[in-house]
């Protein structure tokens, strides 16, 4: 057990956020935290980081945290810098300062060595190569590199200031510098945010891999669905464990609800069986004795509880467009779009009842795209055209930072003056801004509050064409579910962008993918774009193991791959190359065995160079092992 809470509250004034918390992280598990917008996610994550207290109460039970040993525990949100004048190479590389202090020891040892040799200063020195290798100092330049390469930074970028970032650039910095940290606890408050899909599924394989413990916040079900092992949900301010993924949590709670309720029921009519049968012959002399039994019965029954509902409460609305489009809803020739210059060049042909996902890297046009197409920027070149009866309804991301003075109900009437007071509050209300929550200011709202009135709005007017550029990055699970729900049911054409894939995969009928300056159209939507992303990684592996082999690039063979795609074929073959690794890894291990038992013989122990020489072969051997290792996590 590396960390526990017992029976833990957290509470800010009057208010409770957490009570009767019992969590626990064992080993190297990947735990996700679920549950609704504003249930303590984040609080739970600050009681481990040490940032919030435990609430101190009179109880009967033990309250308590306990750790094993001085663990190291990083959290996102810890992570700031001093110096916004520094580089970002220099404010990263803060975090080698201990290893490359080991580094420069060993060098300093292994001189000392060759002038003056001692036994005991040539264990001191094993000891202390043995450790260097474990936290991976002869890796830690190649993870550096492939960091800052994953986050999307350039080599350029190393050298700017740290001032000289956007503050999502900055966050994606002190992100680097965390998982470089390599704490024994890695807490994570919605990763995936600012990150686009490439850099997302790259994270999930890192994450998977990270050999100590780490605990994630994400809405992000697909993210959690590859990442997680464990899943804590927060709920009515408790926590409940569940054993699996996220797909695997819904399902056990669905069976573990309807299995109480289930016992419950049949408990209950047991109950009013028993107290029915006492009520009819208490009063009769001869059927005392048996009255008393049916009561002891029912006083010494275990009663289960009724299981709590689901908090599903959420927004609804069932709207429909008033106007029908014609078939022919946006065409779009050639638009070339950007700022000074062009970001990308789009051409689709979008009908009515389309459902077109958009998928990519940051920065590559997709939110320029739809500013373009609502005219909010102009185009740099080709052209684009509605068809007849359209009537466009845009949600910005800039929506969820908006500012205002004027109450939620003040805000949104004065959009409507038409309408009554009644009229407002009911559709308010169907957004969850009910009672006393109209008379916040939109300024006091969350994110996600921001969002469901800037929804409500919009879908007030009832366009018949949604153009929607992330619209649920401030929204939980259950949010994203009646949204996806509300798009699949609605008869106009949607237009989105979003970074969630299961979202897309839900809602899309259609996808246009991003990359390089041009877009890409799969016509039947998320799948299609799957197969094709998976083809073209084992086309690279293909020319990747070709180069390093010294065939060079057999183009017969990459042609063969790209017409042809044979999923059994490639399963085997993929099986082969697995078995091979599989048998050098096997080889190299009982190679670096043998050799770290001949470091060990005594006859060596006086003969430095031997023993350098030995170390040399096992670090070579360890070298060529994570490499195999790498390539085997890369097939699996």
């Amino acid at each position: 057990m590396l960390y526990q809470i017992a029976n833990g509250a957290v509470r800010f004034a009057d208010k409770t956020v957490l009570e009767q918390i019992n969590f626990e992280i064992r080993n190297t598990e990947k735990i996700a935290v679920v549950g609704r917008n504003g249930c303590g996610k984040t609080t739970l994550l600050k009681l481990i980081a040490g940032e919030v207290d435990l609430d101190r109460r009179d109880s009967d039970e033990d309250i308590f945290i306990a750790k094993a040993g001085n663990l190291e525990i990083a959290y996102l949100k810890q992570m700031t810098f001093d110096d916004r004048n520094l580089s970002m190479e220099k404010e990263i590389r803060k975090v080698f300062a201990p290893i490359e202090k080991m580094q420069a020891d060993l060098e300093r040892m292994a001189k000392q060595l060759e002038e003056s040799y001692s036994e005991q200063e040539v264990k001191k020195y094993t000891n202390l190569q043995e450790h260097f290798t474990s936290i991976g100092g002869y890796y830690y330049e190649k993870e550096y590199e492939t960091l800052i390469q994953k986050f999307g930074f350039t080599q350029e970028d190393k050298k700017k200031t740290l001032k000289e970032f956007s503050g999502g650039q900055q966050t994606k910095i002190a992100f680097i510098k965390l998982l470089l940290s390599k704490p024994d606890i890695l807490l994570l408050d919605e990763p995936t945010n600012h990150l686009d899909v490439e850099t997302i599924e790259w994270l999930e394989t890192y994450i998977k891999k990270y050999p100590k413990a780490v605990v994630v916040v994400s809405h992000d079900r697909m993210f959690l669905d590859k990442v997680a092992d464990v899943v804590y949900e927060i709920e009515y301010h408790k926590t409940k464990r569940y054993p699996g993924n996220y797909s695997e949590f819904v399902e056990q709670k669905r069976v573990n609800y309807e299995k109480q309720l289930k016992d419950y029921e049949l408990q209950q009519k047991e109950i009013k069986r028993l107290q029915d049968f006492v009520e009819k012959w208490k009063n009769t002399p001869t059927k005392v004795a048996m009255t008393r039994s049916k009561l002891k019965a029912i006083e010494h029954m275990e009663k289960i509880e009724k299981p709590d509902k689901y908090d599903t409460r959420t927004f609804h609305a069932h709207f429909q467009p008033t106007v029908e489009t014609g078939k022919d809803v946006l065409s779009v020739t050639d638009l070339q779009i950007g700022y000074e210059t062009p970001l990308s060049t789009v051409t689709i042909d979008i009908k009515k009842g389309d459902k077109i996902g958009i998928l990519g890297g940051n920065g590559l046009g997709k939110s320029t795209f739809l500013k373009t197409i609502v005219e909010q920027i102009p185009k740099l070149g080709g052209s684009f055209r509605y068809g007849a009866n359209v009537q466009v309804g845009y949600f910005d991301q800039q929506m969820a930072q908006y500012r205002s003075n004027k109450t939620v109900l003040d805000d949104f009437w004065d959009e409507f003056p038409e309408l009554t007071q009644t009229e407002v509050r009911n559709m308010l209300g169907a957004f969850l801004f009910t009672g006393e929550d109209v008379f916040k200011t939109v300024e006091m709202l969350s994110g996600g509050e921001k969002v469901r009135l800037a929804l409500s709005k919009i879908l007030k007017r009832r366009p018949n064409v949604l153009i929607l550029d992330e619209p649920t990055n401030h929204m939980d699970v259950v949010g994203k579910e009646t949204l996806e729900s509300m798009l699949k049911e609605y008869n106009g054409t949607v237009i989105f962008v979003s970074h969630d894939r299961y979202f897309i995969k839900q809602v899309s009928n259609r996808l246009l993918f991003f990359e390089n300056g041009k877009t890409t159209e799969f016509q039947f939507g998320y799948e299609q774009y799957m197969e094709v992303q998976e083809k073209k990684r084992q086309e690279q592996e293909l020319l990747r193991q070709n180069s390093s082999s010294g065939k060079g690039v057999n183009d017969e063979e990459v042609k063969k791959s790209k017409s042809y795609y044979n999923p059994g074929k490639e399963q085997a073959k993929l099986e082969r190359k697995l078995k091979k690794i599989e048998e050098r890894v096997e080889q190299k291990e009982a190679q670096i065995g043998q050799l770290k038992e001949e470091l060990e013989k005594p006859e060596y122990q006086s003969d430095y160079r031997k023993l350098e020489e030995l170390q040399e072969q096992i670090d070579v051997l360890e070298m060529e092992l994570l490499e195999d290792m790498e390539e085997w996590e890369a097939l699996s």
